[in-house]
């Protein structure tokens, strides 16, 4: 294995860790950064000649908490986090503590999961540690400008700092407070790695098995929990198709083109277990819905063979749950599936999600549909606009291009690509 492959791996599997560990020394979030960062940089630089190390994790927490020393010696203010951090030692194994939770990436998003912080600060904060997210990937994410999220992140590292919210897991009986945006923080995570927003050359695949196995952990350590069940199972059903998402020369590749004799039949058969056992607890959520929609999909043998009536349904009630722009657009999707073009863009008429590229291409696929092929393309070269990877730009490029080419017939062939849901 060369220098660059060894950090990069160790980056997945240790950065969060280094991170957490600065983070409780120090008490400064974003020192750890930084000093984490700096850890990395310098193994870039001394692993080629001194070899990598037997525990790339110890040493790269060692070498972030070095320079974290040397930032507090330099500052007179931090005389007494400069004590502490001189005790701190490398441990070789898990913490241990009343919390039940012995996983320790699981341990890091309970950590960051602190109520006194809002959910979607909560969330944020835990993306950043447990993956190193960038600012503009959990921007994208959370459907905001980066500039927003920069601004929250900055607010909610104050409040940590000037309320003193202590940096730590919570025993067994608090966990359940922090469940809902502990889910989230997996469920976001997942779809980092699955839609892979960085574009088909930085793929992050990882993130995403690392997120199913996070969500079985979580599953095993709340069995009785029937919205962490909804979670693993949505999460497997979504694994399953991800040999068939982006083509040999990373286009995307839409639910309805996907071959389906090469999606994952063992994690669906698993998923759909795991969301029939979700559903005999009788408490419905978010998740568990998903879970229903996306068993819809992967059981079906023929994109034609789709219930999208029932999906239309499932989407209604998961409105009740999640009032968004975003799941209202994929019940437009349904329901334009299940009862025709027409009635699919009047319910897009009443959304409003600017600068969200699926809504001009859903726009677009309903209007191909119904023949009205200039408008289609004017709506695909919207979406385009709007796109944010290469992917899924050369995607519409080629929409736009057939669409074009299908101004003598009118009438759908039945072959034609179907608008898909966003994920």
């Amino acid at each position: 294995m060369d220098v660059e492959t060894a950090v990069a791996e160790a980056f997945r599997e240790e950065w969060g860790q280094v991170v957490a560990t600065l983070i409780r020394v120090t008490g400064d979030w974003d020192l750890a950064e930084e000093c984490a960062q700096e850890a990395f940089a310098l193994a870039l630089r001394t692993w080629p000649r001194d070899g990598v190390p037997r525990k790339p994790g110890a040493w790269l927490t060692t070498a972030a908490r070095n320079r974290a020393t040397d930032r507090l010696r330099r500052d007179a203010v931090g005389a007494a986090k400069l004590e502490e951090a001189g005790r701190v030692h490398v441990p070789e194994g898990g913490e241990s503590d009343d919390s039940g939770v012995t996983d320790d990436r699981l341990r890091l998003i309970f950590t960051c999961c602190h109520p006194a912080l809002a959910t979607e600060a909560q969330v944020a904060l835990a993306l950043r540690t447990l993956a190193g997210l960038s600012t503009a990937e959990i921007a994208r994410a959370f459907l905001v400008p980066e500039a927003t999220m920069s601004q929250r992140l900055v607010r909610v590292k104050r409040k940590i700092r000037h309320a003193r919210i202590p940096y730590r897991v919570p025993p067994a009986h608090l966990l359940p407070e922090r469940t809902n945006a502990v889910l989230g923080v997996l469920y976001l995570t997942f779809n980092e790695g699955y839609s892979a927003s960085a574009g088909p050359d930085l793929q992050r695949p990882d993130l995403a098995a690392e997120a199913v196995r996070l969500a079985r952990v979580l599953a095993g350590l709340m069995p009785d929990e029937p919205e962490a069940l909804g979670l693993l199972a949505l999460l497997l059903l979504q694994h399953a198709r991800r040999a068939t998402r982006v083509g040999e020369e990373g286009e995307l590749v839409p639910l309805e083109e996907q071959d389906r004799t090469r999606w994952d039949t063992e994690a669906i058969t698993e998923g759909t277990q795991v969301l029939e056992t979700a559903l005999r607890r009788r408490r419905p959520g978010p998740y568990q819905i998903q879970a229903a929609i996306a068993a819809c999909h992967a059981t079906a043998t023929r994109a034609a063979d789709t219930d999208w009536p029932q999906i239309a349904g499932l989407y209604r009630e998961l409105r009740k749950f999640v009032p968004s722009a975003v799941v209202a657009l994929n019940r437009a999707v349904a329901v334009g599936m299940a009862d025709g073009p027409e009635a699919g863009l009047a319910l897009l008429d009443e959304l409003d999600l600017a600068n969200y590229h699926l809504l001009p291409a859903t726009r677009a696929d309903f209007l191909r549909r119904l023949g009205r092929h200039d408008e289609a393309a004017r709506s695909y070269a919207a979406a385009r606009e709007l796109a944010p990877t290469d992917a899924e730009r050369a995607y519409l490029t080629r929409r736009i291009s057939e669409t074009l080419s299908f101004r003598a017939a009118p009438v759908r062939r039945e072959d034609e690509p179907r608008p898909e849901e966003t994920p």
